[in-house]
């Protein structure tokens, strides 16, 4: 979905596992990518719980699932459905920045690490890739 019908939805979710849960910064969190993106976001009954961003340029983002939902499947759910739209609209890769300590999901998920591990907003993360 886009922006203007996901924001409502994603960006509670957003805001608490990466803001609150992980303290990176409110500004640097919400970006004026968000415009651009398409948006996936998990509900229970009416609860947004999940969500993550595919970019125009292939890469997914801002994949987040609140604390009580975590291990249940829904972030691989979030994560196929994004890799469908990107297939469906014609990208052959997908890429993306883990954060090391969820490389092991992207793994199992059939991407594969590529370059140096890096920080972001003081978090350490790896580079991935997967072919579609």
């Amino acid at each position: 979905m886009q922006w203007e019908k996901a924001r409502a939805h994603a960006a509670p979710v957003r805001l608490v596992v990466f803001v609150e849960e992980q303290r990176v910064p409110a500004d640097l969190e919400m970006d004026e990518r968000d415009a651009g993106c398409l948006h996936a976001v998990a509900f229970d009954d009416e609860r947004p719980v999940g969500t993550g961003r595919l970019l125009p340029d292939g890469h997914i983002g801002r994949m987040a699932v609140l604390k009580e939902y975590r291990g249940k499947g829904l972030g691989g759910e979030i994560l196929q459905r994004l890799m469908y739209a990107a297939k469906a609209r014609g990208d052959r890769e997908i890429v993306l920045s883990a954060q090391v300590r969820a490389v092991a999901f992207y793994l199992a998920h059939g991407f594969e690490g590529f370059g140096p591990v890096y920080e972001e907003a003081g978090i350490p993360h790896q580079d991935m890739r997967r072919a579609l």
